[in-house]
C-alpha cells in the first residue's frame, strides 16, 4: 500500500475550508425553509362588484332624485358637492368619503311592472363602491325616501296649484 504525501503549502487550508463548509452545511435541518425562501402570504383583494347597500323603491325617478337631494341637505355630517339632474346624480362626501349617489329608473319587465328607482352610489370613477359611511348613508335614504318622496309629491301639487290660480286671477 502506497501512502499519501503529507499535504504543504494551501492544501491543507483548502481541504480544511471544504470540511468546515460540509458540515454547515449538514446542519441545516431539513424540510425547513432558509429565512430567504419564505415568501410572506399575499392577502388578494378582489374588486368590488355591487355597492353595498344599494336598494330599489317604487317611485318616479326624477321624484326619487329631488327627495334624495332634500334629505342629503338636511342630514348632519353629508356635504353636497354638486349635482346633475340629466345624469340622475349628487356628488356627495359623508364621513371623509367623496362618492356619488345615482337615482336610476329600471326599465319595465315581467318582476317590474310599475316604476322603480335603484338607488346606489358610485366612485367619482363610476366603480361600485364599499364603505361604511356610503352604506350608512344609503340606508337612511331607504328608511326616510317613501316619506320624503310624499312631501316632495305634495310641494310639487300646492305649487302647480298656486300656479294655477296665478293665472286665471291675471
Amino acid at each position: 500500500m502506497r501512502r499519501m504525501p503529507p499535504l504543504t503549502g494551501l492544501a491543507f487550508p483548502l481541504l480544511l475550508a471544504l470540511l468546515l463548509a460540509t458540515v454547515v452545511a449538514a446542519c441545516r435541518t431539513p424540510g425547513k425553509p432558509a429565512m430567504e425562501d419564505v415568501v410572506p402570504p399575499v392577502e388578494i383583494v378582489l374588486p368590488v362588484t355591487v355597492t353595498r347597500g344599494e336598494f330599489t323603491i317604487e317611485a318616479e325617478k326624477l321624484d326619487t332624485w329631488n327627495a334624495v337631494g332634500q334629505i342629503a341637505v338636511r342630514t348632519p355630517g353629508v356635504e353636497y358637492e354638486g349635482r346633475a339632474q340629466m345624469l340622475d346624480l349628487y356628488a356627495l362626501r359623508y364621513r371623509g368619503v367623496q362618492f356619488l349617489v345615482l337615482t336610476k329608473a329600471l326599465p319595465a319587465s315581467e318582476t317590474i311592472t310599475r316604476l322603480t328607482t335603484r338607488v346606489t352610489a358610485t366612485t367619482h370613477a363610476g366603480k361600485p363602491i364599499d364603505d361604511d359611511a356610503v352604506a350608512e348613508l344609503l340606508a337612511l335614504f331607504q328608511r326616510e325616501l317613501p316619506a320624503e318622496i310624499e312631501s316632495v309629491r305634495a310641494r310639487q301639487a300646492a305649487e302647480k296649484k298656486a300656479n294655477a290660480r296665478s293665472g286665471k286671477k291675471k
